[in-house]
């Protein structure tokens, strides 16, 4: 063969060139000998060639060669024809059962609670949406990678197995199709092929020279071309990295980010080529100065160019070879034969292990490759995944410890596919007949955990590394995993394996009893806290799999007995030395106790007991199967020792008590920290519950006397009941009763704790529904709460919904809040005060409230214990403690004290306790009197309770000391209890003395006790009657002062009240005087009068009270500007980062972007604003932490509510106007719309002579005379106070400088401009968001609101004074061009792109300016005024009426009204004129009526806000239907306050003359026939409200969505955080540097871009992978805020934590929706970051 191969290469060499095309080549392969050989040659030849660029490749060219000179003819040589046609082929016949999709990190899984065999069996996002576990209950988890979709295995599931596209029935899998698989030559060519292609994968991966390549590959000359090679690890952050590379290199930041995102994605990158020293010296370099920032250097290397292609190449080949396996199982198992074969002669294990064993020495991009082909071969072929976890556990052990000395994530280490093999429950069973895989892995656990062991071989986790134990807790993961379901069969074999493996886990058992010993601190407190989080962390991960091993013993009793005997071994191995040492006796009322001698307070003692608790546990199960009666059989009753089984426990719960009574407290946080966790949910299971487990086993099995008495001794508390301590030491004596009362409720949990299944009758479901009516009698909780609360079996079920509905009634959240369970009435009975799982607080509360209730349904407040379930036959002589001597000893001991003035050993508490275990052995007897004939019962608690406790003359028995302790004035509370128990005695007796004559003459006694009870009882009733009435009267007394003091501080309720809906919108009206009707006109001659008010108003800083005058200081509003798209017809339109050329004074009718004006109300004097902003900067400037707000930008909160301020608004009087009829009648006559046009005119080009004045025949008459404007009245300007200017301009400048994001500058000229602007703006949003709630227009308005308005709209008149009027001329000049055409100028804009409300808006407040001469500061009268906004609005209506006429609709399905109505003719005629006019454009065919409906839907929005606008100009009361909510009546109303006709289109013909020539030149306009052909972009009247977008109700839809979002920047799928904007549904890709943008030279985060453009910087986003809402403002501000969407339980879930079905609550959606609306997101994470400060925020920047 050698020589065959020499000649073959020779024979090569010498070819005069390979053949050119793919297929002839493959061909040439084919008559090759030796594949193998030749197929590395031709590598050699050509991958170093193709991958010779390394630094910055060329990837498509690359990728195209590879395919042409490699792949193209590999698929040739294997299919022998074109590839493209057999895999087409194979594509269509080779559907898999299997699903195996791989999850990447990020992705969102579901499993399914019904119907998996365990939680780890889990489903893709497409084969669950196709599956039928969508309609059980589901949960839904992130990914953290490296799973894989469980879909089509069989024995994941229980039900629905296989998904739509999975199911084996369907076309694509039916058994003719499968049977077109592979002919025989394909798969001759695959098994020659194959091995050649893994070998060289393989060999590549793992290769280490990092100069030479394998001898077969070296045949060209070697370059002297070399990469220095940087490696990823986890030690150093990215900024490291990046520094490093920067300081080594002498790169740019940029180029150093680039090397750095690479490495962290691909595991390593080549960051220098170059020849061998030079990359030799920047290794040296990198390394040196990575040392500096962190104690480990960087892994870099330096390679050959051509070992570095190879390698590139291998993986490379790897994906391929993963492409080919998809295709048709036949390959898989090829490939799977050839990986596991092994080289005959060669020590080496086979390429699949060889692969394993090397990957915790790969880097991360080959790891992810190879695991994929793991996943794609061996896991996709049952039979040879079998073979594959057999290679896994024979190498277990150096794979775990490859992985513990790694320092990779575990996601990407090959230790991470244990969960893929040991959680199949087949493949379990047969790994532990057949390679026993329990004893490895506790094997491997012992091996890896040596170096805690201290000196007694017990573990000692002091100065643990946390890293390396978290990598510790993943072996003991695989111990979950393979236990995780139990066998059904058992053959001999696996029980003696599984055997084999429970004596292996007892060894890691042995080493953790008794670990970490602690000892009590005498005088001086312990200096370090010594490390306790690893072991009881450990004890945490162990607790499932304790329970585990107890359940697979049980299984078979056999088992299970020779595993009791093992494990007690075991518990007896460890305690010799209680067994040797010197004994102590203790007497107590003639019983004597011999003991080892050993105090907690002063002996060592451990909290760790795994071994006994796990006896306990078999014992338990033993007594559930009936099988203790065997026990003698395996283990002898004369080495059982039950005394030295009860003790370590014992010890653990003294130990406990002695920390509750402060014993401990210099042993510092950690002892503390131990017990709390001994006793939490999450190990009191494997901890606590054992314990008191292990002491029922010792009272089933010991004396009760002796029992009871070692009790004592172990509490410390012999002493305390055998003589009478005398001590006045407070502390002391606070520590004996703490003692008692902590012994005291141990021997209730003793005898009374019988919820355990083994312990008591009970099942599984009656222990969980008793531990949820404990919790529900704490207080009503919610679902996560109470699961929070149970403990989780290995499946993380708590067994809660089963029961839960039995106990307990649901009451739904509202808009806020969650939704509770509240116990129902009737489990009330089953409250035991002294429940076992109460901590001390809930303890008390779960009383109190109970208590409470009680009293309320006027019931004695007695709590007596319910009556326990029967003992199991293994517990039945638990009971004998309550009536054996000590403990009748115990009792009586405690009532005489209470009953002894001079004794202070006795608490209530210890009393309670008392009490307790009376009526538990009264309740004891009355059972089984009840169950059998009297001479049976042995039980007799009654007559040792009633003998008497000595011979002596005093002596007194307990019911005489019951009877004097009601008397006792502490002990009123009590008394009903006493009283139960005295009752309960009787009921005994009765029960005990059944014979009638006796019946008759007790039936005496018990009548008059009843009497007295009735008495007792009618007595309590009176007086809760008499204490309700009085509750009533004081309540009506307080009620009358309320309102009283409301009714004098009313202005403070008024300027204070906040954001608190209809209560507060009292609008001034009501303290005017009734007004005729026929006054509330806003508009023309009759005008109504505006009445000015008073006002006096009371700053919030100093509380001094103000009128509000003209020429006295200013008090001024807080306030915030906004930029908002609220009403944005087109969202997301760019908008200028700068204003630099904006020109604000048309607005676009689209309503792109405005600046909105809000304000919360409170009033401050501007000096003491001052002062207070300044106060607020020099605090800043000293203070460290994140600001909250920008002072830069003038921000600040408002001192009284804590809303977001920028700035102040001047409150400015209401000027009176009032017009005297007669003057206004004479003026009607001369003043008409006619005249008043060429007088405006003439009054222009007075100023301004450019405009020729056009005075066509149809304007004016000859008869008429002109005048001048200011002959119709005219009056001086209003003066206003210094102090008023300065915050007029003040203001005035911050919405300029919000506005258009411009440097403040007072003088610009587009200052006024904006200030009508957001005049405007504000009117319109508050209109929106009225009407969008279905309000009325004036009767709804918030108080803020109204006097935000008003003071908006008073500082807009007097901010007109503060500027050159010459410039508000020019302004009003260019805003009259849009209406009147005579003042057209080129950059008019044309009528149908402007918003006519702005006009509206600018056009009145400006109009005043032409009144102004050089000489005098006129402004027109109020009559004068009265006409100029007459006509200005009748014009400017006109106008947009044409606007709403041209840009009509027709396809809306408007209710029909009457056909010939007069407004529908005239609608009619109207449209033909406009036809008209633009030469028949425009059609008239739109019928009249849906014409005139049109109209008035698309004018009301306009109409509602000139009303609001002129109201808080003019102060004119509004009609009174605008103060209800009646939409018919509303129309007219509007009309009439505005001086409209009804039908609009009177107006037209009022002033048709005036009109026309108007009308042809706006209807001529060529613009305006531009914009209408562009019907895209044309906006239609009304304006569509804006809404957040639609959500699915269910969010499995939303992360399907976002499963399928692919980045537009990176190829690559790595995890991306998607994101969904929620004003207009795009998603991003958040947190991430490929998305980042430059904004005026700043890097933000993708989603903070999409606000700058979508919300002007203010947005709504839904982050979908956490299902939490966010809301951000600006770059660098934002906070979280609760997603709209709920579980059934009502609650949200953020971070998909517990993973149930969420589905939408459109409540909540909708208040969420009014948040935006009313501009209130600023204020949200202003008042979330006020309330959350930390030191670190969130980098908001980068989201």
């Amino acid at each position: 063969m050698a020589d065959e191969e020499a000649r073959g290469v020779e024979r090569m060499e010498v070819s005069p060139g390979l053949p050119q095309t793919p297929q002839a080549l493959a061909a040439w392969w084919d008559q090759q000998v030796d594949f193998h050989t030749t197929f590395l040659h031709h590598l050699a030849l050509l991958v170093p060639e193709i991958y010779s660029a390394e630094m910055d490749p060329d990837l498509e060219k690359q990728e195209e060669s590879i395919q042409t000179s490699i792949f193209t003819p590999l698929e040739w040589y294997l299919f022998g024809e074109d590839p493209d046609i057999c895999l087409e082929k194979l594509k269509h016949s080779g559907a898999f059962q299997l699903c195996g999709k791989v999850f990447k990190s990020g992705e969102t899984t579901y499993s399914c609670r019904d119907c998996a065999i365990d939680p780890t069996c889990v489903l893709c996002m497409d084969c669950f949406q196709n599956s039928v576990h969508k309609n059980h209950r589901y949960k839904m988890h992130t990914s953290t990678g490296g799973g894989f979709c469980d879909c089509g295995d069989t024995e994941a599931w229980k039900t629905g197995p296989f998904c739509i596209s999975h199911e084996p029935g369907t076309a694509a899998t039916t058994k003719e199709n499968l049977r077109c698989s592979l002919n025989e030559e394909v798969i001759a060519q695959a098994r020659k092929m194959f091995p050649s292609v893994i070998k060289y994968i393989v060999e590549m991966t793992i290769w280490e020279e990092e100069k030479e390549l394998p001898s077969e590959l070296q045949i060209r000359e070697k370059n002297e071309r070399y990469y220095c090679v940087l490696f990823n690890d986890e030690h150093h952050s990215y900024d490291h990295v990046i520094y490093s590379l920067q300081r080594a290199l002498d790169c740019e930041l940029a180029e150093a980010q680039l090397h750095t995102t690479a490495i962290d994605k691909e595991g390593r990158r080549a960051v220098k080529a170059g020849a061998f020293a030079a990359c030799q010296e920047a290794k040296e370099d990198i390394k040196s100065h990575s040392e500096n920032v962190s104690q480990h250097p960087l892994h870099v290397e330096v390679l050959h160019s051509d070992v570095m292609a190879h390698q590139k190449f291998a993986l490379r080949l790897g994906s391929w070879m993963n492409k080919i396996m998809s295709y048709s199982s036949d390959f898989r198992q090829i490939f799977c034969q050839a990986c596991l074969r092994e080289e005959p002669g060669s020590e080496n294990p086979c390429l699949i292990s060889r692969l394993m064993l090397w990957d915790a020495k790969l880097y991360k991009g080959a790891r992810k490759i190879l695991h994929e082909l793991i996943f794609s071969s061996f896991f996709m072929e049952m039979e040879y995944k079998k073979f594959f976890a057999m290679e896994f556990v024979k190498y277990y052990k150096q794979l775990q410890k490859d992985y513990i000395s790694d320092d990779h994530d575990r996601s990407i280490s090959v230790t991470a596919l244990s969960v893929q093999m040991f959680t199949v429950p087949t493949l379990a069973r047969h790994l532990i007949e057949e390679q026993n895989v329990i004893s490895v892995i506790t094997e491997t656990l012992l091996e890896v955990l040596p170096e805690y062991l201290d000196r007694n071989n017990k573990f000692n986790f002091q100065g643990y590394s946390q890293d390396k134990l978290g990598r510790i807790y993943a072996v003991i993961c695989d111990l979950k995993y393979i236990l995780i379901s139990k066998p059904t069969v058992w053959t001999e074999r696996l029980k003696m394996q599984f055997l084999e493996g429970f004596r292996s886990f007892l060894k890691i058992l042995t080493c953790m009893q008794g670990m970490e010993e602690i000892r009590r601190q005498i005088g001086q407190h312990i200096e370090v806290d010594p490390d306790w989080e690893a072991a009881i962390a450990i004890q945490m991960q162990l607790k499932n799999i304790l329970l585990m091993f107890q359940e697979w013993c049980a299984c078979d009793e056999e088992l299970l007995l020779v595993a009791y005997k093992e494990c007690h071994k075991a518990v007896m191995r460890c305690s010799t030395s209680f067994m040797s040492s010197s004994k102590t006796v203790v007497q107590l009322c003639g019983h004597t106790l011999e003991t080892k001698s050993y105090r907690v307070s002063e002996d060592l003692v451990s909290i760790h007991l795994p071994l006994s608790r796990t006896l306990a546990g078999l014992h338990v199960r033993l007594s559930r199967l009936g099988g203790i009666a065997r026990l003698h059989e395996f283990v002898p009753f004369e080495d059982f020792q039950v005394e030295a089984l009860v003790e370590f426990p014992l010890r653990c719960l003294v130990l406990v008590a002695q920390v509750v009574a402060e014993m401990w407290r210099r042993n510092g946080l950690s002892l503390i920290s131990q017990v709390f966790y001994y006793q939490d949910v999450k190990c009191r299971e494997e901890m606590y519950d054992k314990d008191i487990i292990m002491l029922q086993i010792g009272a089933s099995l010991m004396d009760p006397n002796k029992f009871l008495l070692l009790i004592l001794q172990r509490y410390e508390l012999a002493d305390a009941f055998n003589k009478t301590i005398s001590t006045n030491d407070q502390d002391l004596i606070k520590q004996y009763n703490t003692l008692i009362e902590e012994m005291l409720q141990i021997l209730i949990y003793i005898v009374g704790e019988r919820y355990v299944p083994g312990v008591g009758n009970v099942t599984k479901e009656e222990v969980t529904m008793r531990e949820i009516i404990h919790l529900l009698c704490i207080e009503p909780m919610p679902h996560s709460a109470i699961a929070k609360n149970l403990p989780e079996n290995e499946n993380n079920e708590t067994g809660l919904e089963n029961v839960i509905n039995k106990v307990a009634t649901f009451k739904k959240p509202g808009v806020s809040g969650h939704g509770v369970y509240e116990l129902k009435d009737e489990s009330l009975k089953d409250f035991n005060m002294y429940f076992y799982h109460y901590s001390k607080t809930q303890h008390s509360k779960a009383e109190h409230m109970q208590k409470k209730k009680r009293k309320q349904e006027n019931k004695d407040e007695a709590l007596p214990p319910p009556p326990p379930p029967e003992f199991c036959p293994a517990f039945s002589k638990v009971i004998n403690l309550l009536n054996c001597d000590v403990m009748m000893y115990i009792l009586r001991t405690i009532f005489e004290r209470a009953l002894d003035t001079d004794s202070n050993l006795w608490t209530e508490g210890m009393l309670q306790m008392a009490f307790h275990i009376l009526a538990l052995g009264l309740l004891e007897e009355k059972q089984q009197l009840q169950k059998a004939p009297e001479e049976e019962v042995t039980f007799d608690f009654y007559h040792k309770a009633s003998r008497l406790g000595s011979s002596s003359m005093n002596a007194q028995n307990i019911q005489m000391l019951l009877e004097k302790l009601k008397g006792i004035p502490q002990l009123e509370g009590q008394k009903d209890m006493i009283t139960w128990i005295l009752q309960m005695f009787d009921t005994v007796k009765r029960l005990r003395e059944k014979s009638c004559l006796i019946i008759s003459t007790t039936s005496e006694s018990i009548r008059n006790d009843e009497i007295t009870h009735d008495k007792e009882k009618a007595e309590r009733k009176r007086k809760a009657e008499a204490a309700r009435l009085h509750r009533q009267k004081i309540m009506a007394q307080m009620s009358a002062l309320q309102k009283n003091f409301i009714e004098t501080h009313k202005l403070m309720y008024d300027s204070t009240s906040e954001m608190s809906g209809k209560e507060d919108s009292i609008m001034e009206e009501e303290s005017t005087p009734p007004v005729s009707d026929y006054s509330r006109i806003a508009l023309g001659p009759k005008r109504g009068p505006s009445i000015p008010e008073k006002e006096v108003l009371t700053c919030i800083l100093c509380q001094e009270e103000q009128e509000v005058k003209i020429e006295s200081n200013a008090m001024v509003l807080s306030a915030c500007v906004q930029k908002s798209t609220v009403l944005s017809q087109h969202r997301g339109k760019p908008i200028e980062f700068s204003g630099e050329s904006l020109d604000p004074l048309f607005m676009d009718s689209d309503l792109a972007c405005g600046t909105y004006t809000g304000s919360c109300g409170h009033v401050m004097h501007a000096v003491c604003w001052q002062k207070y902003f300044e106060a607020v900067q020099l605090s800043f400037q000293q203070r460290i932490h994140v600001d909250l707000f920008d002072l830069e930008s003038g921000e600040y909160l408002c001192p009284l509510c804590k809303s977001l301020c920028n700035t102040v608004i001047p409150i400015i009087p209401l000027q009176p106007r009032t017009i005297s009829s007669e003057n206004a009648e004479a003026l009607a006559q001369l003043l008409t719309l006619a005249r008043w046009i060429p007088t405006v005119l003439a009054r222009i080009s007075g100023e301004n002579p450019t405009i020729p004045v056009l005075f066509d025949q149809g304007m004016g008459d000859s008869t008429f005379e002109f005048h001048s404007i200011l002959s119709y009245g005219i009056q001086p300007s209003i003066k206003y106070s210094n102090s008023i200017k300065e915050m007029v301009v003040l203001f005035a400048t911050t919405v300029y400088r919000i506005g258009l994001k411009m440097p403040p500058d007072e003088t610009d000229p587009r200052v006024p401009m904006m200030t009508w602007s957001t005049c405007a703006f504000t009117l319109q949003a508050i209109e929106n968001l009225l009407g969008d709630e279905g309000k009325p227009l004036f009767g709804a308005l918030q108080n803020r609101q109204h006097n935000g308005l008003k003071a908006l709209m008073q500082f807009a008149i007097a901010q007109r004074s503060t500027c050159p009027q010459v410039l508000i001329q020019k302004h009003l000049i260019r805003l009259l061009s849009v209406v009147l055409p005579n003042l057209k100028s080129e950059d008019t804009p044309c009528l149908l792109s402007v918003d006519l409300f702005h006009v509206l808006v600018g056009a009145v407040l400006a109009f005043p300016s032409l009144y102004w001469d050089d000489t005098v500061d006129l402004q027109p009268s109020s009559i004068s005024s009265s006409y100029n906004h007459l006509y200005l609005f009748h014009l400017i209506t006109m106008a947009h009426i044409l606007q709403i006429l041209l840009t009509i609709d027709t396809g809306l399905p408007l209710a029909q009204v009457q056909e010939d109505s007069e407004e529908a003719r005239s609608a009619s005629s109207f449209m033909a004129e406009v036809s008209q006019c633009t030469s028949g454009y425009v059609g008239c065919d739109i019928p009249g009526w849906y014409l005139w409906v049109s109209l008035k839907n698309g004018i009301a929005p306009y109409l509602r806000g000139a009303a609001l606008f002129f109201h808080y100009l003019l102060g004119v009361t509004p009609p009174e239907d605008l103060f209800t909510n009646s939409t018919e009546g509303e129309y007219s109303a509007l009309c009439s306050y505005l001086s409209l006709p009804t039908n609009l289109f009177l107006l037209f013909q009022e002033y048709w003359h005036t009109v026309k020539p108007f009308l042809q030149r706006w209807c001529a306009d060529p613009a305006l026939l531009n914009c209408l052909k562009q019907k895209s972009t044309i906006v239609r009247y009304p304006r569509k409200r804006n809404n957040l977008i639609e959500l699915p109700d269910d969010y499995s839809c939303l992360l399907n969505q976002a499963s399928h979002f692919r980045c537009p920047r990176s190829a690559d799928d790595e995890r991306k955080n998607p994101v969904l904007c929620l004003f207009c549904g795009t998603i991003l890709c958040s947190q991430n540097i490929c998305c980042q943008e430059t904004v005026n030279g700043e890097e933000v985060g993708a989603c903070i871009f999409h606000a700058l453009h979508c919300g002007a910087g203010v947005c709504i986003f839904l982050k979908i992978r956490e299902c939490r809402v966010v809301l951000v403002e600006g770059k660098a501000r934002g906070c979280a805020y609760p997603a709209p969407y709920l579980d059934e339980y009502g609650e949200t879930d953020p971070g998909l934590k517990r993973g149930n079905p969420l589905h939408l609550c459109h409540e909540r959606y909708r208040k969420l929706h009014l948040v935006w609306q009313q501009h209130c997101i600023i204020e949200e994470i202003a008042r979330s970051q006020e309330t959350n400060q930390m030191l670190f925020g969130f980098n908001w920047q980068s989201l």
